[in-house]
């Protein structure tokens, strides 16, 4: 269910918000960042690879690559694994100032995907889109865009967690979830 959640919210985001051609915003990293706090490092893990596969296919073979259909969800896998490994590690559930808490703690586990992407775009981006704008203009362009995803879904996984009937739902939820398996 994040992961259909993470879909729905990146083609939202997609479609208000373009940038550039095939820049816009992307807000499904907020289903994985839940998936990965609240039901740990394997769900944020699962939830990433499917959360990524709407921007994969709309990056991707759609914006005239094959590698990001690929790419994309391997990313924000990485995202939801470090989260949920890094809110298991501090018990961050139990935290009396956990939304305080989830703003370094997003920030930080977006440093794998960080990493993955950037070493992405400069191997591949010159091989699959030479005859685009030089690699030197587009990847800062899509890190500092990234980046600034980030900082905002950081405050609004604080905002959420920090919520006491959201945070008692989606607790309930994947409370009944993890009993069912």
């Amino acid at each position: 269910m994040m992961g259909a959640l993470g879909n729905i919210l990146f083609l939202i985001s997609y479609l208000i918000g373009p940038i550039a051609p095939n820049v816009a915003l992307d807000f499904s990293l907020l289903a994985i960042l839940l998936a990965g706090i609240y039901a740990g490092p394997r769900a944020g893990f699962i939830t990433g690879i499917i959360a990524g596969l709407a921007p994969g296919i709309v990056l991707g073979p759609v914006g005239g690559s094959v590698i990001g259909l690929i790419a994309i969800p391997i990313g924000k896998s990485l995202t939801g694994l470090t989260i949920g490994l890094l809110a298991a590690h501090l018990k961050l559930n139990q935290k009396p100032r956990k939304s305080i808490l989830s703003i370094p703690l997003t920030l930080l586990s977006y440093i794998p995907e960080g990493i993955f992407t950037y070493v992405y775009l400069a191997a591949f981006l010159p091989v699959f889109f030479a005859g685009s704008a030089p690699p030197s203009v587009i990847v800062p362009t899509i890190m500092i865009k990234a980046i600034i995803e980030v900082i905002i879904m950081s405050f609004m996984i604080a905002a959420i967690i920090d919520n006491r009937a959201v945070n008692n739902f989606i607790t309930t939820y994947f409370n009944k979830t993890a009993t069912k398996n």
